[in-house]
């Protein structure tokens, strides 16, 4: 008897053991930082980020996860500021252990992080940030763009213009980083071309609270187009201190898709009608996806995504259909899977460039109408996506 009780002792000390093992052995959630802001000025597109990044979550999650792993968004504030944004990416990539980084907005703040993340051999995306360089002359092997940069909005904004008002007088206003002065550059550049004319530009710090020492300079040239980069609450400040002081009558607002957002639109008010830009979203876009996305968005949050909210939902999707081809997280195996990848999102079927690691996707003109963007133009995306210009990799 005796005997028979310490044989089962051991087949039980056994079986322990060997749950243990198999418990051990159980792959834990996927760990993807997002390094966002959420203060600061830019802090009404760092909600969107986060409200597509966490509704993409959910429904993966919900459908079993990535190759059976369920995903973990750790989230960290970079206030929009790079050298806060690579100490928050240096924690994430070294304490948390994360096997992807997404979330960057200033795209200084990309351009930092893409440099910590080739000393971690790891990858990030953005879904928010314009500057070209991010993926031309500054390119990285470990940097991806899913969103589209300046180049392809002002491609179909510069289209748009010379339609309806061509061989324009233009002078343009931005805000004075690597975002403001790409843009400005990319739309100076496609507008020229089709015959506009360059009349001024001005640059102002982020975050400025009083343009009008700016307004001189701009009723001397006499535009009859003006196009600004300014974003988040700098565009409030811009647009409410321009119709105070009359210097949008007579002239066609235009600007980047940062400008203006179902964010602060509420809080520009009736000075953002009639503002044009060029984009890759807009929650009109009629097709089955967006159409889904845009209920479900509105359900969860009671209110409409923009650009920065489709493009983070639709990253998700980006980094699953890479780790499920890769069928591994490991850098190099996802890196190589996401060259060339094709995959769903509300805009449609987007290709991930290889040569630059930029999506392609067909870009749109959009005008605020009564708080509302109404397309009025289309450039298909192999018209709008430009030359390759990366020579890293």
């Amino acid at each position: 008897m005796k005997k028979q009780f310490e044989t089962k002792k051991i087949a039980v000390a056994v079986a322990l053991c060997l749950g243990a093992s198999l418990v051990s052995a159980q792959p834990g959630p996927i760990k993807i930082g997002v390094v966002t802001p959420l203060s600061g000025t830019y802090t009404p597109i760092g909600e969107q980020v986060k409200m597509g990044l966490d509704l993409a979550a959910r429904e993966i999650n919900a459908a079993g996860g990535i190759n059976g792993r369920k995903i973990n968004l750790i989230y960290e504030d970079e206030e929009a500021n790079p050298a806060v944004a690579t100490q928050k990416a240096e924690k994430l990539f070294q304490v948390e252990k994360v096997d992807f980084l997404t979330g960057t907005v200033n795209s200084g703040s990309t351009l930092a992080v893409g440099q910590v993340a080739e000393r971690n051999n790891k990858l990030i995306a953005t879904s928010v940030s314009f500057a070209d360089s991010i993926t031309g002359d500054k390119c990285s092997p470990n940097v991806f763009r899913v969103n589209a940069r300046a180049g392809m909005q002002s491609a179909a904004l510069a289209a748009w213009v010379d339609k309806e008002i061509p061989k324009s007088n233009i002078f343009f206003i931005g805000p004075d980083y690597e975002m403001g002065r790409s843009t400005v550059s990319a739309f100076k550049r496609a507008s020229t071309e089709k015959g506009a004319k360059d009349v001024g530009e001005v640059f102002a710090p982020l975050d400025n609270k009083d343009y009008s020492p700016y307004f001189g300079q701009v009723r001397a040239a006499k535009p009859n187009v003006i196009y600004t980069s300014v974003a988040g609450n700098d565009t409030v400040r811009l647009f409410s201190q321009m119709e105070e002081y009359g210097l949008n009558k007579g002239v066609t607002l235009v600007g980047a898709s940062g400008t203006v957002t179902s964010q602060n639109m509420g809080a520009i008010g009736k000075s953002a009608n009639g503002f044009v830009t060029g984009v890759g979203y807009s929650p009109k876009l009629d097709n089955p996806a967006n159409k889904k996305f845009v209920a479900d968005f509105q359900k969860a949050y009671n209110k409409l995504p923009d650009l920065y909210g489709a493009d983070s939902y639709g990253l998700l999707y980006f980094y699953k259909a890479a780790v499920e081809k890769a069928k591994s997280t490991e850098t190099d195996k996802v890196r190589t899977a996401m060259d060339d990848l094709s995959w769903q999102t509300p805009q449609g079927t987007k290709k991930m460039r290889a040569g630059d690691h930029q999506a392609m996707q067909d870009m749109f003109a959009v005008r605020v109408e009564n708080g509302e963007f109404n397309i009025v133009g289309r450039v298909p995306s192999d018209q709008a996506i430009g030359p390759d210009v990366c020579t890293r990799f």
